[in-house]
């Protein structure tokens, strides 16, 4: 054999889980498409790699398999993780509950990585395509563009299909399949949303607080609260970004999905509504639009205006009652149909993958086949927006690379 243990995906659940077996003594393998390992760790936390999370909730992973991602993190999490950075070196800012290193530079993480890797000897083939794995000798035989390599026990970590540009493009699915695994169907997660309306474009620009709730036919789903960004195409943001993968469930099945934005999510509409009264009152004689002036942001209300029928040049005066009514309520509710995401490309994350039933939460190895694991984001798991998905890769990795190292 030429490795006892070969790991396919050189990001961080394959670097987590090749430094790991390392540890034990065994002879490890990594194989890396992109022409160097951890790309995509370089781009996390908008460059300073927000590594993990200090508040830890089922609620912040998502999968079909609900139990799956907590019984895990029980395991390996946040407490291991900081420690394990800190032993190599990481010294730990934390702001809010975030987790960064104290450079606050995404470098400082993969750099301690491949020190550790180049230490421990793990010998690492970038720019190679696994095409194949077969049954061999007890073991497995993993074919290359330009090698075939043989090993005892193989760690799938070949990510998801989110930012292809970092060496994520789906290969993994099919080699989990290949090997007897089924998939739950993948959607982007961690990204912005299309919609239909096209007034949204004319709030383009405008970042504001607001709440975002999905609806899947007509049925709450996901909601969120933080700051919103209306772009040309729909909109954006963390809010968005939390829901978004339910979304995408909705739309690959063909169902209704629409998003409902409160612009007010810290006051009731009726304390809306008495405030615009209270302008209206007072200055009957002014223009429309000026009634908002000091509510909110104007290329917001211009639009609201218009849909409940207020022309803005009008005089408050001969405006309906029922159109302010109007008005008041898309101030505390806008809804807008979505027909699409950003897509993979954009996104920051997989919904879906490997079904986690067929996995061993407490070794990550295969029920289906013996001496394979799967790590990562080919799992379906996918964590919210603040370190989440990053923990997710240290704590599976570790586990798969440290029951693999453990003969």
């Amino acid at each position: 054999m030429d490795a006892e243990i070969i790991i396919i995906g050189g990001g961080a659940s394959g670097l987590m889980a090749a430094i790991a077996a390392g540890r034990k003594g065994k002879k490890v393998i990594l194989i890396e498409q992109k022409d160097r390992i951890g790309k995509k760790i370089l781009a996390t936390g908008n460059g300073k790699c927000n590594f993990s999370n200090t508040y830890q909730d089922s609620r912040c992973y998502r999968s079909d398999n609900s139990s799956f991602p907590i019984k895990v993190l029980e395991r390996f999490g946040v407490d291991e993780t900081v420690s394990w950075f800190e032993n190599l070196g990481i010294l730990v800012k934390e702001r809010n509950g975030y987790l960064y290193p104290n450079s606050l530079q995404a470098s400082s993480i993969l750099d301690v990585l491949r020190l550790e890797t180049a230490r421990l000897g793990i010998k690492v083939y970038c720019e190679e395509r696994v095409t194949k794995i077969k049954e061999y000798n007890q073991g497995f035989r993993v074919f290359l563009r330009r090698r075939e390599i043989t090993g005892k026990k193989i760690i799938l970590a070949a990510g998801g299909k989110a930012s292809p540009q970092h060496g994520s493009d789906g290969s993994g699915y099919l080699l989990a399949e290949s090997l007897g695994h089924h998939i739950i169907p993948t959607v982007p997660a961690l990204t912005g949303l299309k919609v239909k309306e096209g007034f949204c474009g004319k709030m383009a620009g405008v970042r504001t607080e607001a709440a975002v709730s999905l609806f899947i036919e007509d049925k709450l789903v996901s909601k969120d609260i933080g700051e919103l960004q209306l772009t040309g195409y729909g909109i954006s943001g963390i809010p968005v970004f939390q829901v978004s993968r339910y979304a995408g469930k909705g739309l690959l099945e063909k169902k209704k999905v629409t998003a409902q934005i409160d612009f007010f999510p810290d006051r009731k509409e009726e304390d809306i509504w008495r405030k615009l009264q209270q302008n209206i009152k007072a200055h009957p004689d002014d223009f429309a639009e000026d009634m908002l002036t000091g509510i909110m942001n104007k290329k917001i209300y211009l639009v609201l205006m218009k849909e409940a029928g207020i022309k803005a040049n009008a005089v408050v005066k001969s405006v309906p009652t029922d159109k302010w009514r109007k008005l008041s309520a898309y101030m505390k509710g806008l809804s807008l149909h979505i027909i699409d995401s950003n897509g993979f490309e954009t996104a920051q994350v997989t919904a879906g993958g490997v079904d986690t039933r067929e996995i061993n939460e407490r070794t990550m190895e295969s029920k289906l086949k013996k001496n394979l694991y799967m790590i990562g984001e080919l799992l379906d798991v996918d964590g919210i927006c603040g370190g989440y998905n990053l923990q997710w890769a240290w704590s599976t990795g570790f586990i798969a690379g440290n029951h693999a190292g453990t003969d």
